[in-house]
């Protein structure tokens, strides 16, 4: 019954972030999902460019609802619902293994945090023992 809700509640973020994304200016294109949305957040008029990412726990298994995930460069805000009552976290992760930033760890719940982040490659995953190993991870690509 939670996953019509789950959905319901995913879907309604999609929708705002892409009424966000209406700019004609950008020569890109990308592929969202449900479960994930770029916008750019509101520090671009400082410079800081960056997205909204949503993330999502999926709550029957130990895995994220979302897969590879594109960023701008700058302030990402990391969206995080996890509607499980198994803990769980978003961390972020750079190519040379340091932690940058991340979530806490939450159960049946939404938090969100800001991570400042470069353009490169990134890892985001859980930090609970034995969640990565399960296969709780993703690709974060940030231009």
């Amino acid at each position: 019954m939670r996953k019509p809700a789950v959905l319901i509640l995913v879907l309604a973020f999609a929708a705002l972030g892409l009424a966000a994304c209406g700019d004609d200016d950008s020569s890109s294109t990308s592929e969202t999902t449900a479960a994930e949305t770029s916008a750019p957040a509101d520090d671009t008029a400082a410079g800081g460019g960056g997205s909204v990412l949503a993330i999502a726990a999926d709550p029957s298994s130990l895995a994220y609802t979302t897969g590879d995930l594109d960023s701008a460069a700058g302030t990402v805000e990391i969206d995080f619902d996890n509607p499980s009552s198994t803990g769980h976290d978003v961390q972020i992760e750079s190519s040379d293994g340091e932690t940058v930033g991340g979530t806490d760890v939450i159960s049946s719940s939404t938090t969100t945090a800001d991570v400042d982040l470069e353009p490169g490659t990134y890892t985001y995953y859980c930090s609970v023992d034995g969640h990565r190993d399960a296969g709780m991870e993703g690709t974060l690509t940030v231009k």
